[in-house]
């Protein structure tokens, strides 16, 4: 049956963090991103999420650009076309060259309205089996190591699965040993965001006295290549994030033995039928998947929460609850983390409500478009 499309509306909005989140690209405290919210004929409404940042400083992507894009490009394309599944929502889009973060909020809107179209959970709709996902937690570069130590046990008080900490060169290794003093059984992994280069090999080589369960993307964000020569040098697994756009990088870097495990992003890889593509690969080849984070509002925080309940999800994600970022949320109920776990929605589609009053109230632009 056709998936009747009527209009998208464009929400812009304007929120502010907690507290300014830190790593090596820089701080952020306040993030501007799109709600795409897509309507029917019936009706029915639909919703995805922006995570692209003001700067291109994580991908080439904006907030401006992602605008531009889905207004002038993408909105067209769907116009042309009748949808019967979201599926084939990715190779329309995949004409245009990149800007993943764009068709996959838009993507992502109809993968929830086709799914409350259906009666069924985003979860279900995906070929999801999990009811709950363990959970862990992204920690920036802090002050000193004391406000660090602290948060860990904040954290760890708070049930979260496993310590993401951010790294960059002049504060890594000796912060790494003093966290592990501290925390000798937890499970810790740190994030470079593409902080390091060969040059660096024996710095890192250091880390696998730590024992981490992963190292993300040491090196440069395009790279396959000099990952593979680093892993040859490492016990320690590395874990690709701004190197995997597509399942066709997942290949290239599974088969060159430049990656242990993959942090799955959707955004980053165009959406969530790619994302499962990249989930179902990387099962067959016995590579352990997790989801990654983008300090996500409710709506792609329900997104990420839907797409971790495939099986190959073993690996606790950055999804931590609402609270954990932001004051008030723009969902019913707000995500709640329990103990490091999340339960996966089983109502229909993303399985939160918009709080509308939130919306209204960080919301700085409106726009509105016939399809």
């Amino acid at each position: 049956m056709v998936i009747p499309l009527k209009k998208i509306i464009m929400h812009k909005l304007r929120m502010r963090l907690k507290e300014p989140f830190a790593t090596s690209f820089g701080v952020m405290q306040e993030k501007e991103f799109y709600i795409i919210e897509v309507v029917d004929s019936d009706g029915n409404k639909g919703y995805g999420e922006t995570v692209a940042f003001s700067v291109p400083w994580y991908t080439e992507e904006t907030v401006k650009s992602n605008r531009d894009i889905i207004v002038d490009c993408l909105i067209p394309i769907l116009r042309e076309h009748e949808l019967y599944h979201p599926d084939e929502v990715f190779p329309l889009f995949e004409k245009l060259r990149g800007n993943n973060m764009a068709k996959a909020a838009v993507e992502g809107a109809i993968w929830d309205l086709y799914a409350k179209r259906k009666g069924i959970s985003l979860a279900t709709a995906l070929g999801g089996e999990k009811t709950e996902i363990g959970v862990g937690i992204s920690i920036g570069i802090q002050r000193t190591v004391g406000e660090l130590i602290s948060k860990i046990e904040q954290s760890l008080e708070e049930g979260y699965k496993r310590i993401k900490l951010k790294i960059k060169p002049g504060l890594d290794v000796e912060i790494l040993r003093e966290v592990r003093r501290h925390f000798p059984d937890t499970p810790i992994m740190a994030d470079a965001n593409s902080a390091y280069s060969l040059k660096d090999i024996s710095l890192l080589k250091e880390l696998d006295d730590l024992d981490l369960m992963m190292i993300e993307q040491p090196l440069q964000h395009y790279d396959i290549i000099d990952h593979a020569k680093l892993q040859n040098q490492l016990k320690t697994p590395i874990c690709l994030d701004e190197s995997i756009h597509s399942l066709y990088d997942v290949e290239k870097a599974i088969e060159l033995g430049s990656s242990k495990v993959i942090n799955i992003k959707i955004g980053r890889v165009g959406g969530l039928s790619e994302s499962k593509r990249i989930h179902n690969y990387c099962k067959k080849q016995g590579i352990p998947v997790w989801c990654g984070g983008m300090l996500e509002a409710g709506i792609g925080r329900a997104h990420n929460i839907a797409l971790s309940a495939l099986a190959n999800f073993i690996l606790p994600g950055d999804t931590s609850g609402s609270s954990r970022y932001w004051e008030e949320d723009i969902i019913h109920p707000e995500v709640i983390a329990e103990k490091g776990i999340i339960k996966v929605p089983t109502s229909p589609g993303i399985g939160y409500e918009i709080n509308e009053d939130a919306l209204r109230k960080f919301r700085v632009e409106r726009q509105e478009y016939q399809i």
